[in-house]
């Protein structure tokens, strides 16, 4: 870990006192001092020096609590899910200072200060740790505390992490070298390299390298204290969620497929209805003026049914907005059916731009104009928060295939059919259409096993933005 990197992280600490301090401040001013005791005028004195000094000590609690919360972790992580445990442990902190209030009532006796405090908290402390990320970032991009890594693999993931690291140096990575291969002659290589400066990673991207070339360099990076990482492949993301036990008296692993069972299971779909119905509510005038719009623009339904294969291999009606002319479209409801597969088949030969079995057609000449549009940003989808109404599918999950599609499967890709698809997933907020296919299984096997709500919000929150930057839309 660089010294820059354990400097900013150490920062948060005092960073994150001083915030609360600013907010608890902020809030009395608020409450004592602004056009709210207008409104609402003060009945009780509060001493600023006895308020001050209670929320030193309240100030100093939250920072432990804040450290439960992980956020004090030194590893990268993202904004957003930044926000969420920032949001949730200032909810907490929150919580209990209004458990304080109901044994001492004597201490505060305004709501308003509680809510402002707990709001402003919130507020303050991501601001500042955002402040904090852009001048990192911003010395990131000038080369100043860069993570000098060197790249083994020579595949397709490999050219798209390197390429990723070149034209982003705010990510905090320098391509010192790559090499194809590991050997002792590049051996010699990569500690020449290091003799001049140190190499703080070396990254296997190569996630179909053999157990034995990756524990040689585990070995060497060991040997010679330089971190190593590398990219899982489909049995190393599945093999993480593990519980132990014994059995008489051997010790026995289960592989566990998934925390999505039990109560989580009831609390997803809990979360499911609720969510969807609130997105319906939301979306409404979007659904309304879009259902017109493809009406207006020639015959054909305005809702388009496509069978997909779904949780243990069920079969089940998707729904969204027609975006093809109809004499293209493929389903029951359509006529010309023979003439339309046969076109379909012709274009995903000549334009799929993916690769194994789901095919993805760029420029797709059937797409009517209306259809590009929603297409683009993704609103002839939305009609799918009826699907999670219904059960078949979720808010969030591994995205629906047909089932020529499904036929096509490798043995370990078919565990993303053990819970309901999703109407967005984590696949679907890394890389949109621009993923391969195996690639997109990993995601959606690494989302299956290590599901918690809070990735379920995160991704949720993360969609509309992915989808707004257009990419891996065609």
């Amino acid at each position: 870990m660089k010294r820059i990197q354990l400097f900013f992280s150490a920062m948060l600490v005092p960073l994150d006192f001083v915030m609360l301090l600013a907010a608890a401040v902020m809030a009395y001013f608020l409450r004592f001092e602004s056009a709210v005791t207008e409104i609402r005028p003060v009945i009780y004195e509060l001493p600023f020096r006895e308020y001050f000094g209670a929320s030193i000590l309240i100030a100093l609690g939250w920072l432990i609590i804040f450290a439960l919360a992980g956020l004090y972790q030194i590893k990268r992580r993202k904004v957003s899910n930044e926000f969420i445990r920032i949001f949730f442990a200032c909810s907490t902190g929150i919580l209990a200072v209004i458990v304080l209030i109901f044994f001492q009532r004597e201490l505060f006796s305004s709501r308003f200060l509680v809510i402002a405090a707990w709001v402003l908290s919130v507020l303050f402390v991501t601001l500042a740790r955002f402040i904090i990320r852009y001048i990192q970032h911003a010395l990131y991009r000038t080369g100043l505390g860069l993570n000098r890594v060197i790249i083994i693999g020579s595949d397709k993931t490999t050219e798209s992490i390197v390429k990723a690291l070149m034209a982003n140096p705010g990510l905090g990575f320098k391509v010192i070298s790559t090499f194809n291969d590991f050997n002792p002659e590049i051996e010699k290589a990569i500690l020449k390299i290091h003799g001049k400066m140190p190499i703080d990673e070396i990254i296997l991207t190569d996630p179909k390298a053999s157990k034995n070339l990756a524990l040689k360099i585990l070995s060497f990076a060991d040997e010679h204290h330089i971190i190593f990482k590398y990219s899982a492949d489909l049995f190393a993301t599945q093999a993480t969620n593990i519980n132990f036990e014994t059995l008489a008296g051997v010790p026995i692993i289960e592989m566990a497929r998934t925390p999505l069972a039990n109560w989580g299971k009831i609390f997803k779909r809990i979360f499911d209805i609720i969510g969807a119905l609130l997105l319906i509510i939301i979306t409404s005038p979007i659904l309304i003026l879009t259902a017109i719009a493809i009406r207006l623009s020639g015959p054909g339904p305005i809702i388009f049914k496509n069978e997909r294969v779904g949780q243990r291999n069920s079969k089940f009606m998707t729904y969204k907005f027609r975006s093809m002319y109809a004499k293209y479209s493929i389903g029951d409801q359509f006529a010309n059916q023979k003439e339309a597969l046969e076109l379909e088949k012709k274009l995903i030969k000549e334009k799929s731009i993916k690769n194994g079995p789901i095919y993805k057609i760029a420029d797709d000449p059937r797409v009517t104009p209306i259809g590009r549009f929603i297409r683009k940003y993704s609103i002839d989808e939305l009609p799918q928060f009826f699907n999670v109404l219904k059960g078949d599918m979720s808010l969030v999950g591994p995205r629906p295939h047909q089932p020529r599609e499904v036929e096509q499967y490798k043995k370990e890709h078919k565990q993303i059919l053990f819970i309901r698809p999703g109407v967005t997933g984590l696949a679907q907020i890394s890389g949109r259409s621009d993923l391969e296919f195996d690639d997109e299984a990993k995601l959606d096997i690494y989302y299956i096993e290590h599901w918690s709500p809070w990735m379920d919000l995160w991704i949720l929150l993360k969609t509309p933005f992915v989808v707004l930057q257009r990419k891996g839309v065609y």
